[in-house]
């Protein structure tokens, strides 16, 4: 991990219903600033964000929520840099991701952040073992120490006698599993996560959650959820609630499934 990472500034809470659209955040690992988003069909330009202001303290774990289009996983994109923004700016840890080469943007994601997507993204003809290091050989790091993390990553989420399983033949909660152990694998100062439980039932996606927030808790990373369920947001220490564009509002929580 970066030392850019771990000298980011903390920050208090925002308060309950603080409205965050004209301020300018405070600093953090993860630090927004009149982001603008618009989508040009050739016919209509479709605004998805709307001068966001957002802030993130290392080692936070924040939801997003809001109705369907209102830009929650456009905002995930932007900030991962994903995808690029109109106007504004994001910073990562003090790093501008939009001023650097396409390169240089890839490696430092590889490097510094983990995805968690709601179906998987992992590829069916490897294992589950295999999955998970690629991010590692991707980094560089050479087979054997890839290989021996991520059977040691794969063991701290409780699938260690799963490793040499496709992902055909684990249920929907192991594949997910797989999947935050591919996130995490490489020690990144960031996880994204779109709709995370949104594919698993209940007592799976709690279960997942439950994985979620003692890695939040243990080992210090920062977690940005986007999610529609009010009960997930709610394990979460803070939610960012968003409607046509724009963050209305944040809400800390108790962290044990209800806000304040």
């Amino acid at each position: 991990m970066s030392n850019a990472f771990a000298e980011t500034i903390e920050r208090p809470r925002a308060s309950l219903n603080q409205r965050v659209v004209s301020e300018t955040p405070a600093p953090g690992i993860i630090s927004a600033t009149s982001v603008v988003k618009t989508y040009n069909t050739g016919k209509v330009r479709v605004p998805a964000l709307r001068g966001v202001n957002f802030s993130v303290e290392r080692g936070d774990m924040v939801a997003i929520m809001g109705p369907s289009g209102c830009g929650k996983t456009t905002l995930l994109n932007c900030l991962s840099g994903l995808d690029t923004i109109d106007e504004g700016q994001i910073l990562i840890a003090g790093s501008d991701l939009a001023t650097m080469p396409d390169n240089a943007r890839t490696e430092y994601r590889a490097r510094n952040m983990g995805f968690v997507f709601q179906f998987y993204n992992l590829l069916p003809v490897l294992t589950a073992v295999e999955n998970v290091e690629l991010p590692l050989l991707v980094s560089g790091v050479k087979p054997k120490a890839a290989r021996e993390r991520s059977v040691a990553m794969l063991e701290r989420v409780g699938l260690a006698e799963w490793a040499s399983h496709k992902p055909a033949e684990l249920s929907g909660g192991q594949r997910q599993r797989v999947t935050i152990a591919r996130s995490l694998v490489n020690e990144p100062a960031i996880v994204w996560a779109d709709e995370p439980t949104g594919d698993l039932d209940s007592e799976t996606a709690d279960d997942v959650m439950a994985l979620m927030i003692e890695l939040n808790r243990t080992q210090r990373q920062t977690f940005v959820l986007v999610t529609h369920d009010p009960r997930i947001g709610a394990m979460t220490n803070r939610i960012i609630r968003m409607k046509d564009g724009r963050i209305l509002s944040s809400e800390p929580t108790n962290g044990n499934g209800t806000s304040h």
